[in-house]
């Protein structure tokens, strides 16, 4: 399961880049009772969302004006500039190269073979979110791609991830593992891209009811994308669209209320949010810390 005892190769940041970060904080802040607290002009608007005074995840501009809204997600490593060669020795693309943060950390961004963009955090002086699990938080990360077996390779070649398929109606679901940590750190998946979807990472918030989630985005502006419905044995999940994306960016709400298969323990609710931006580097510039400063402009 997903701690906040980062490993190398488990997620331990994320962040959205919106066109309005004004009104991607008052959607997020209404949907899941998350404060945002901004880092002001010289952040250029970047900030921390959080729950109970523990951050959750970040928000920031888009700094294109071609860009779509898109959650980043950042995988925890040792070294950002070892990861760097090897994922391009796996094949992936770097959009940003290895750079330091201050003293918060060392960021670097990336795009897999079949098109999905991830990041990685090293830490320093931050060393991830606060917190995880709980409702309103950060709980499964998910790979959509048209190539699951090249992904196992890529995934498995850069951060060594332990993988486990479990046969589903009509395809495979890899469940994805820190290296070594079997089961218990499983932290996300992997599963065929759907029809005129993007490759595309995708994070799950946990919640306590996906129904109730879905009738209050529609109340704050958001629209279904597809209805909640229950899995067997893993939850209830639908598919939203927040009202901040020119490009209709969307998220999903999963109510796990059954044991689950993959973590072993009981779950409540999830919802995703997802959508791209262009090639060019993540939104954030990266986790910069709990203190105000001026933001690294990204490659």
């Amino acid at each position: 399961m997903l701690t906040t005892d980062f490993q190398p190769g488990s997620p331990c940041w994320l962040d959205l880049g919106a066109p309005d970060t004004d009104a991607a904080a008052a959607f997020y802040g209404e949907l899941f009772g998350w404060e945002f607290h901004s880092l002001g002009s010289e952040a250029m608007g970047y900030g921390f969302f959080q729950q109970g005074g523990k951050t959750v995840c970040a928000l920031g501009p888009l700094m294109d004006e071609d860009a779509r809204s898109a959650w980043t997600l950042y995988f925890q490593t040792a070294d950002a500039d070892a990861t760097t060669k090897a994922v391009e020795q796996a094949g992936g693309v770097v959009r940003v190269a290895p750079m330091d943060v201050f003293t918060e950390g060392r960021l670097a961004a990336y795009t897999d073979p079949a098109g999905a963009e991830f990041a990685v955090w090293q830490p320093g002086d931050t060393r991830g979110v606060d917190v995880v699990n709980d409702p309103g938080t950060l709980c499964w990360s998910e790979l959509h791609t048209p190539d699951p077996a090249g992904a196992r390779a890529f995934y498995g070649s850069v951060f060594g991830w332990d993988t486990e398929d479990m046969p589903m109606d009509g395809f495979t679901y890899t469940v994805l593992s820190t290296a070594g940590g079997g089961r218990e750190a499983a932290f996300g998946g992997s599963m065929p891209e759907g029809p005129d979807e993007q490759p595309r990472w995708l994070p799950y918030f946990e919640v306590a009811d996906a129904d109730a989630i879905v009738a209050r985005a529609q109340e704050l502006g958001g629209r279904v994308v597809l209805p909640a419905a229950t899995a067997e044995g893993i939850g209830r999940m639908a598919r939203l669209a927040d009202r901040t994306g020119r490009s209709s960016p969307s998220s999903r709400a999963t109510t796990r209320r059954r044991r689950s298969p993959v973590r072993g323990r009981a779950t409540p609710v999830a919802t995703r949010r997802d959508g791209r931006h262009r090639a060019g580097g993540p939104t954030s510039g990266g986790p910069p810390g709990r203190r105000t400063h001026r933001r690294q402009q990204v490659p």
